[in-house]
């Protein structure tokens, strides 16, 4: 009886561990160039943040919801997911079938890839224009834009901390490393 009892109580203990959502890239978030859990965060100040706030389910895929506050008023949210090949995908939950690729962290130096692979306007080009062990530099230019076609930007990510900014504070798997 006392068996059975203790059974019932662990089971939903068992049910919770189970659906707790684990880090992309193994149990490490310093192999990944976008470590991401909950509670992860990269800070300027009180106005100005990302932080890891919860998990979704897009498409049957895990997502992980990024919370962002520019200037104290603007906000954004971003749902991204590494999927299992390195790459750095993001969708909405009202996106039913569709994936933007923000990075592809396996590319080389010199590979490009498409955002959206449609040809569409908002369709990037993303070269990979430097990458050691610890960094990746990648430059995107809307190439089917009319008039933004050859203005590109680049965005940088750091083995083990996420995106390259001026960040004030950064936590990482519940540790500030910065």
């Amino acid at each position: 009886m006392k068996k059975t009892i203790m059974q019932w109580l662990l089971l939903p203990l068992i049910f919770v561990a189970c659906k707790t959502p684990q880090v992309r890239n193994g149990s490490n978030p310093a192999q990944s160039f976008l470590p991401m859990q909950i509670g992860n965060y990269w800070k300027m100040d009180a106005r100005n943040y990302t932080e890891v706030q919860d998990t979704v389910r897009i498409d049957g895929r895990l997502y992980y919801k990024f919370y962002s506050l520019t200037g104290g008023d603007a906000v954004s949210t971003a749902y991204l997911r590494i999927d299992e090949n390195n790459r750095l995908m993001e969708s909405w939950p009202e996106a039913n079938g569709k994936e933007y690729t923000r990075a592809q962290f396996n590319s080389k130096v010199g590979e490009s890839f498409f955002t959206l692979n449609d040809r569409t306007a908002n369709d990037y080009k993303v070269t990979v224009t430097e990458k050691s062990d610890n960094k990746i530099t990648f430059s995107f230019d809307m190439v089917y834009h009319e008039k933004m076609k050859g203005q590109p930007h680049q965005v940088s990510y750091i083995k083990g901390s996420g995106l390259d900014d001026q960040w004030k504070s950064i936590k990482i798997d519940g540790k500030i490393i910065k």
